[in-house]
């Protein structure tokens, strides 16, 4: 079933009339069948190639029913985002045991995986860096968080100071810088460029890690919805 079959009959029927509960649920539904129908396009076509239409074709939906809950490609983008962090950021912080960076180093691993998203992240950072930019308030405030996340793992797995001499609050921008620069590296160039090993290379650098792996290992969780496993667009 179609988030358009959902919509139920339309004008003032019997069958129109929902509890401020119903609306809210079909208002999340519909929201998740178009953050799902992003994730898909933009891994099937790449962040440039996925337009609006395309998405609210295959959510069930017409354009105008899409621009309803995200009024530009922009703040779908960061909806399409927002979903893919909270398995990352989620992965990040709730890391448990002895190897907490591994946990990071699967992130990659998984993200090797997932281009479209990987280049959706990487052009709507950068763009979002001028001051009227609709993603701006996103970025900032997800940086700070993923900051303060990655401090979290560092210290829980190497105390207040790491083998390189850095405080874990030192280290955390360089490790979020390694991560995001790899990536656009890894765009460019990705016959040149093994991101997964040279991750495991800078946390060798940093003391966190046990030198170049053979392969990517297995990643927590099923995909970018939650670390429960979630399908994504739930995103």
């Amino acid at each position: 079933m179609t988030a358009r079959d959902q919509d139920g009959p339309r004008g003032g029927g019997p069958g129109a009339r929902r509890t401020g509960g119903g609306r809210e649920t079909q208002r999340a539904e519909r929201r998740a069948a178009i953050l799902e129908a992003a994730m898909e396009l933009i891994a099937e076509r790449g962040y440039r190639r996925t337009s609006l239409a395309a998405v609210a074709e295959r959510a069930g939906l017409t354009q105008q029913g899409l621009l309803h809950h995200f009024p530009t490609k922009e703040l779908l983008l960061v909806g399409v985002l927002e979903t893919r962090d909270r398995w990352d950021l989620a992965s990040a912080a709730a890391a448990a045991g002895a190897r907490h960076t591994d946990t990071l180093a699967q992130l990659v691993d998984y993200n090797a995986t997932r281009p479209g998203l990987v280049q959706t992240y990487t052009v709507l950072s950068a763009d979002s860096v001028t001051e009227d930019h609709p993603a701006r308030a996103f970025f900032e405030s997800r940086f700070r968080a993923v900051r303060a996340a990655m401090a979290e793992v560092l210290r829980a797995e190497r105390g207040d100071t790491l083998p390189c001499g850095l405080t874990p609050e030192q280290a955390a921008p360089l490790m979020v810088a390694v991560m995001d620069g790899l990536q656009l590296q890894w765009l460019l160039d990705p016959e040149d460029v093994e991101m997964p090993t040279a991750f495991r290379d800078f946390l060798t650098l940093l003391g966190c890690g046990e030198g170049r792996a053979d392969g990517p290992g297995e990643v927590p969780g099923d995909g970018p919805g939650d670390i429960s496993g979630e399908e994504p667009g739930k995103g």
